[in-house]
């Protein structure tokens, strides 16, 4: 994380500025800024009102009324922030630079900014191979800017990259998808996903994530481990496999028994025979999934 202040204002007051307004959010970048506040022992104030602009940032009240915003241009445009020379090339420099900075304003006048560099999970580049492995078109939809999300884009070795998606645009995205009838996936942790996720076929929501995206989800995941996303699927799949192979062979030795029967080959003891058998051998192989749940 990299501290850039402005206008006069020290590194640790941006801080304590940023930690005020993002101290009860779940954002994944509230939480390394909280984080950063407590290592330093900053002594942040408590807020009179917040709130929460999915896509642009946070809009803090002090209890002196004096109003903090931490959030990213837009944010500061939407609430005629003069963004100077000095910021603008700042952000442009760490975007290059394939990192995500926000912006933190005070008294109508930007104060300071938070970069961070996206640290890729150890496991996310062979966790997207793995899902490519069962036929899948892997998309990264991202609420960075471009460049640092085609950045990542390129390491994880996705199919393609969206960035500075805002949540009704990640949400338009996937029903594009839904209407060429594409069966969709949507993998999120946070606020701004919650949308996206109810809209999906399946929204997978990850363990860490916030609470509405939790609520959102149609699965949870119990674990950030992205590898089990590629479990869940190979599961998933086992599974269908198994069901179709049990819904067709009970069709087939059905009607091969009911034929037999019509034609006088079979008494109803060997027909009650042929069919409990058939039937423990189905059930048996759907015992072979209990095996496979224990292991994910």
């Amino acid at each position: 994380m990299e501290i850039k202040n402005f206008n006069g204002v020290d590194q640790n007051e941006v801080l304590k500025l940023a930690a005020c307004a993002e101290q009860h959010s779940e954002h994944p970048l509230a939480d390394a800024i909280m984080r950063k506040a407590k290592e330093q022992r900053l002594n942040y104030e408590s807020y009179a009102a917040i709130d929460y602009l999915p896509g642009l940032g946070m809009i803090c009240k002090q209890t002196n009324q004096n109003e903090i915003l931490v959030g990213n241009h837009a944010l500061m445009y939407k609430k005629s922030i003069p963004v100077e020379t000095e910021v603008e090339n700042y952000v442009n420099d760490r975007k290059n630079k394939g990192e995500t900075t926000i912006l933190i304003s005070s008294a109508n006048r930007i104060v300071g900014a938070i970069s961070i560099a996206d640290k890729l999970r150890s496991e996310a580049k062979q966790a997207v191979q793995e899902i490519k492995k069962f036929g899948c078109r892997v998309i990264l939809l991202s609420g960075d800017a471009n460049a640092t999300a085609k950045a990542i884009g390129e390491k994880l070795q996705v199919d393609e990259v969206m960035g500075e998606m805002l949540p009704h645009q990640k949400l338009e995205k996937i029903k594009e998808l839904n209407a060429i009838g594409k069966k969709v996936a949507m993998v999120g942790d946070g606020i701004n996903d919650a949308p996206a996720l109810v809209e999906a076929s399946i929204g997978i929501a990850m363990g860490g994530g916030t609470e509405i995206a939790l609520e959102s989800a149609d699965m949870a995941l119990t674990t950030n481990n992205l590898m089990k996303i590629a479990e869940a699927l190979r599961i998933s799949k086992q599974v269908m496999n198994v069901i179709m192979f049990n819904f067709w062979g009970t069709v087939i030795v059905d009607s091969i028994g009911i034929g037999f029967a019509m034609f006088g080959y079979l008494t109803p003891l060997e027909a009650a025979l042929i069919h409990v058998t058939s039937e423990l051998a189905f059930i048996l192989n759907s015992a072979r999934l209990f095996g496979n749940s224990q292991n994910a």
